[in-house]
This record gives structure tokens, sequence and C-alpha cells, in this order.
């Protein structure tokens, strides 16, 4: 099993944090169906905008379950180690460096991967917030910033160095976002390059090709990003078959109804009935993203209220067959 400091992981498929996708509500929904860890939504390394209400929602919580992560964004090492100090001291129990968003909003702010094209600043970033805080310093980052300028091998060896404990690598530079071929030859590369434990990020959305990402790479375990939106099961289904080598059934309909109510009224509960019914449906898309379905999307998008969106999932649930729209 993987460790991240004190604290043993129970499987090695790990919810990546997303901004606007890994709240609270999705962390829960995530555990519960075998994600080792949910690290939560970036936070700004800035505390004087920790006030509003989109911070604040992703500000650790000590009701959570243990372990804690939290993801911080910035390019100040004192002010990026005081949000660190400030998150340990409101519950976090991990905190994790965002040096891999390859958002131009992020990147503007010479923050997130590029970072990467500064291999000092990444040092002075990674000891200053290490020396910081006593709890575990994870990374996660790209492999680099473009094909041109692929340095994921020494940025990892800067991590290890630096005291960083694990080390996250979505297998694309920040030029090519989410497109084009995933580098699991750098992967294994950064792998070979380094003693801590290095997760795999990158396009594995099936139980085989977590499996096969592991093997290759040598990878301690896979994150689970984009393939986690809809299905959240997922996570079970890799650690099943990791350690049985067989495949899990996907939830049945009933299970698959319990499972987007339960997250719908987490999410109501959680933002209130104005952000948990426009949250939703971005949620109810992921769950329901066939196209036999759009017309019921788009209705579902033109609802306003708690109780509407609930009446809606009860009505398709109870009078349609979904495997028949999935086949």
């Amino acid at each position: 099993m993987l460790a991240i400091g004190p604290y043993i992981l129970p499987g090695k498929a790990l919810l990546a944090p997303m901004a606007g996708v890994s709240d609270l509500p999705f962390r829960a929904i995530c555990r519960q169906h075998g994600a080792a860890l949910t690290t939560g939504e970036m936070i700004t390394s800035d505390q004087q905008l920790w006030h509003s209400r989109k911070s604040q929602s992703r500000l650790p919580r000590r009701s959570e379950p243990e372990p804690r992560s939290v993801q911080i964004v910035g390019n100040d090492p004192l002010q990026m180690a005081a949000a660190a100090q400030q998150a340990v001291n409101l519950g976090a129990q991990i905190i994790d460096i965002n040096m891999g968003c390859p958002a131009k909003k992020v990147c503007k702010k010479a923050a997130g991967s590029a970072l990467l094209r500064d291999q000092k600043l990444v040092s002075q970033i990674l000891s200053t917030i290490v020396d910081a805080v006593d709890v575990p310093v994870t990374l996660k980052i790209r492999t680099g910033w473009d094909k041109e300028n692929r340095n994921g091998v020494e940025i990892a060896k800067l991590a290890e160095d630096s005291g960083i404990q694990a080390l996250a690598v979505h297998g694309r530079t920040r030029a090519c976002r989410f497109k084009g071929h995933v580098e699991y030859d750098t992967i294994a590369a950064i792998k070979q390059a380094v003693a801590i434990p290095v997760i795999a990020n990158g396009d594995i959305s099936t139980p085989q090709q977590a499996a096969r990402v592991l093997q290759y790479t040598g990878a301690d375990a896979v994150m689970l990003g984009r393939a986690a939106q809809g299905q959240p099961w997922l996570f079970s289904q890799i650690n099943h078959y990791l350690e049985h080598g067989t495949t899990l059934a996907a939830p049945s309909q009933d299970q698959l109804y319990n499972i987007v109510i339960s997250h719908m009224t987490a999410l109501h509960q959680h933002y209130g009935e104005l952000m948990g019914t426009r949250i939703s449906r971005k949620h109810i898309g992921w769950y329901l993203a066939t196209d036999q379905l759009r017309e019921f999307r788009q209705s579902f998008n033109q609802l306003s209220s708690t109780d509407e969106q609930l009446h809606a999932i009860d009505h398709l649930f109870s009078n349609f067959c979904l495997k028949e729209f999935a086949a």
C-alpha cells in the first residue's frame, strides 16, 4: 500500500484535485466508492482572498475523514508557506502543491505549471513550505512546459531533495493541456529517478488501463481526474481489479439512483439551493452522458429548485430502463 507520511492509503486509486469538481460532496462520494485519497480544489495562497464564498467552500474541514489533503497554488514561497500553515491550522493533514495546472489564468500569474520553467523558484517554494509545516507535503506536476522544455525528471529530483513525500505526475506538458498521448515513458523515467512514491495521472479510465500503467511505469498508484466524473465507482473497480484480477460490475439502476440522489442532496446542503441546483446540472450531465438522454439533460438544466431536480430524477429512474439508453 502507498504511504504518505504517517498515512497508509487503503488503495492505489486516488482522486485528482480539480477546480470546480473535487468539492466536498464529490470527494465524499469518491471516498465511499474506493478513492484512497481525495485532494480538494486548489486554494490560492493569497489569504486575503479566502473570505470569498468560493474560497470558503474549499477550505479544509475537520469533520472530513482523514487524511485531509489540501492543494495550494501560488508563486511566492513565503506566501505559500503561510497559506500552508493556515490550512494546517484549519485541519489539513497533507499539503499538496500545484505545479501542474495548465489553465491560462493560473499560468499568467506564473503559478501552476508555469513554475516548471523556473527550477530555482520551484526549489525555493518546496523547501520553504516543507520547513514551515509539520505535515507531509506532496507535489503535482506535468512533464514540463512544452516538448522542448520537458524537465519532469529534474523537477522530481528537486522535489525529493526538498522533502516532498509523494509526487503526482500528469503525463503531458503544459502546452499539451489535455490533448495528445500521455507520456508514460516520462513517468517511468521519473519513477526510476527518485525514491519517493510516484503517482501516475493522465487518461486512466478503466481498471485494465490502470493495471497496465502501473506495470509499465512502475508507479506506486494512479490518479483519476476526468474519468471519475459521472462514475465515482471507478475507484472501487480499479482497486478490486488490481487485487483480484476481475472486474466489478457497474452499479445497477437502483444503485445508480442512490448514488445520484445522495450526491445531489449533498450538493444542495453544501451550497444551498441556488448554487446547489446549478452545480448539480454538470454532475447529472456526467452521470447520464448518453445521446439518448440529451433531451432529459436539456430539460434538467432548466430546473431551478431542489424539489424539481429530485422529482425529475425520480421520474426518470422510475419510468425508464437506463441500461437500454446506455446500450
